[in-house]
């Protein structure tokens, strides 16, 4: 056989990463930006996502990462009414009412042809009945008008080190609430959907304190011939979307 010949191969070359459930809380506003913060009050966090062909081992160019988490309070824009004190018992996308038309703490990015995208945010807050978390979409994008796919091939949630949370939610933004945190390992997405291969590595931006922000980074490994079963094209069409 030649040497240059290539045989992709039968099985992953990456690990997949793991898929956890999209929440009630997704939406698709086609916010293409890098800094969601929209001025929220919270510790600064910037994220680097790298995500990898899991087949191949090749970096995903030009596919659409969409992010969106809470803020500091627990609340997230498009329900910012709803009391994050008190555990929701619905988790189906489309399944809580829409309380208003903000956008914090949403956008999304393409990656670049190292299959990375960049993301200034700020540090989750969390809401009752969950541990901190971040949300991720991706799409695989083709054709012209990108911000019409529908095709999701990966839909998971992002963790945080214990330590770094205890320091953050005790912070003056995060502080105070009625409800209160869990741990990773008592939030039961974490412990049956891949939690432990989900937590972003953190670091602290400053020397002197965690007040200066925080850095995170993960690699995430998917099949880019999939179709998640956690945002389905017939979801895009659902008014709370």
């Amino acid at each position: 056989m030649d040497d240059n010949t290539s045989v992709a191969p039968s099985h992953p070359v990456y690990l997949l990463s793991p898929e956890q459930i999209a929440g009630p809380y997704f939406r698709n506003p086609q916010l293409i930006r890098r800094n969601i913060s929209e001025s929220a009050d919270g510790i600064p966090l910037v994220l680097r996502l790298a995500i990898v062909d899991a087949m191949t081992g090749q970096p995903v160019t030009g596919a659409l990462v969409d992010i969106w988490h809470c803020n500091a309070r627990g609340a997230y824009s498009g329900w910012s009414k709803i009391n994050p004190d008190k555990e929701v018992d619905v988790g189906d996308i489309g399944s809580i009412l829409r309380t208003d038309d903000d956008t914090y703490l949403r956008g999304g990015q393409f990656t670049d042809k190292k299959g990375i995208v960049r993301f200034t945010s700020i540090y989750p807050g969390f809401y009752a009945g969950r541990a901190v978390h971040i949300h991720v979409a991706v799409r695989i994008t083709s054709g012209n008008n990108f911000l019409q796919e529908r095709h999701v091939a990966w839909v998971g949630q992002l963790y945080f080190p214990e330590v770094a949370s205890r320091s953050v939610l005790n912070a003056r933004e995060y502080s105070g609430r009625s409800a209160s945190p869990l741990t990773n390992d008592q939030d039961f997405h974490y412990r049956h959907q891949g939690g432990e291969a989900s937590t972003l590595t953190i670091h602290t931006l400053g020397r002197d304190s965690n007040e200066d922000g925080y850095f995170g980074h993960m690699t995430i490994g998917i099949d880019t011939f999939a179709a998640s079963t956690h945002i389905r094209p017939e979801d895009f069409d659902k008014y709370t979307v």
